[in-house]
């Protein structure tokens, strides 16, 4: 992940204040008279606090949750890990582990969720949600990580035969981009290279993946954090193929443009992101109530068709437009969550190997 990552996209995140030396923001959300209806704070990607997503919870509560806006979710876990303590927070599944192991979560009981029933068993019982048969996450949302090119400016033979190995195609030097992590320089290296145990990498794999991660590098116009700045970047023609997610696929063929998102050969990557609770949640009830209005099947639905992004609730495919659903190819969501390659979580003896690995890099190593 995603999976790095969301909507409208995962792309609008703000710039960031400095706090306690790590980057976060606080986005006021309603007047300072409606504030004190906040039972909430929500710490969540950009979009993802848009007020259709919460109806319920608005109804009940007269306002908006205080929200701040995830600018990573390594600053997020570095900035909870010193004491801060947001109630309910929306990372990918492939963090929660660490953040459950660094004791920074309350299970979730989903007898007190109305929507509980209707979420894809598959997704809801994944390892990645669920620890020694307790929830810690409640999926609401997949989506994809895969590479995105311009189809009019990239050679046909990738449309034909798609790989992950146009991101390290010499032909394309200083028009490549890839996320800005560990995850996606390390795992993606490991499938151009053949590599099926992509989470449990051995020391000798991760030379070779350090070797072509830093031959990428320097084919690299850009590593990217920020969506929007790469869907900036590929409207201009300034980059002709990157890691990406379906929402910026979804924006940048609003603009018209000849655009693709990849089914490599390899796997494309699929993430989900969900709700997880802080130990320290200080009003459980309205917890509880901001996770129902978000998993809804309205939620759901209109969260496919603006951001492009898969819901958990299986009702919410009879809600949303069917045209949009096949235009996205996500009409079966159980086919493609059958078809999909999981990000995991990492055993934090790789997690330490694979950042090392990144970081190496990065610095030119």
């Amino acid at each position: 992940m995603r999976r790095n990552d969301l909507p409208a996209n995962r792309r609008q995140i703000l710039k960031s204040l400095a706090a306690l030396g790590v980057t976060y923001s606080v986005m006021p959300v309603m007047s300072n008279a409606a504030y004190a209806a906040n039972e909430v704070h929500y710490h969540t990607w950009s979009g993802y606090d848009a007020k259709d997503l919460l109806k319920s919870y608005i109804a009940k509560y007269g306002g908006m949750p205080e929200v701040s806006h995830i600018a990573s979710e390594e600053e997020s876990f570095t900035k909870m890990k010193t004491g801060w303590s947001p109630d309910l927070i929306h990372p990918g599944n492939y963090n929660v582990r660490r953040f459950k192991d660094a004791g920074l979560l309350k299970p979730i009981d989903t007898k007190r969720l109305k929507n509980w029933g209707s979420i894809i068993e598959s997704v809801r019982n994944d390892d990645s949600c669920v620890y020694d048969g307790v929830q810690y996450m409640i999926p609401s949302e997949y989506g994809n990580s895969s590479v995105i090119y311009r189809k009019d400016l990239v050679d046909k033979s990738y449309h034909d035969n798609p790989t992950w190995g146009l991101l390290y195609d010499e032909k394309y030097k200083g028009r490549l981009a890839n996320y800005e992590t560990a995850a996606a320089v390390v795992q993606c290296a490991a499938l151009v290279l053949g590599y099926d145990n992509i989470y449990t990498l051995n020391d000798e794999q991760l030379a070779e993946i350090k070797k072509l991660a830093s031959k990428q590098r320097d084919l690299l116009r850009m590593y990217w954090s920020d969506a929007t700045q790469l869907e900036q970047a590929m409207a201009s023609g300034e980059v002709v193929a990157a890691y990406g997610w379906n929402a910026s696929l979804v924006n940048l063929k609003k603009q018209g443009l000849d655009v693709a998102m990849m089914v490599p050969k390899e796997r494309m990557f699929t993430w989900i992101a969900g709700f997880t609770m802080h130990k320290n949640v200080k009003n459980e009830d309205a917890a509880y109530d901001l996770i129902d209005a978000w998993t809804s099947a309205e939620s759901g639905a209109w969260l496919m068709e603006n951001y492009g992004y898969g819901s958990t609730n299986k009702a919410a495919y009879t809600k949303a437009d069917p045209k949009k659903l096949v235009d996205l190819g996500i009409s079966d969501p159980e086919a493609v969550l059958n078809a999909s390659l999981f990000f995991k979580s990492l055993a934090p003896e790789f997690e330490k190997k694979y950042q090392t690995l990144f970081a190496d890099v990065q610095a030119g190593g």
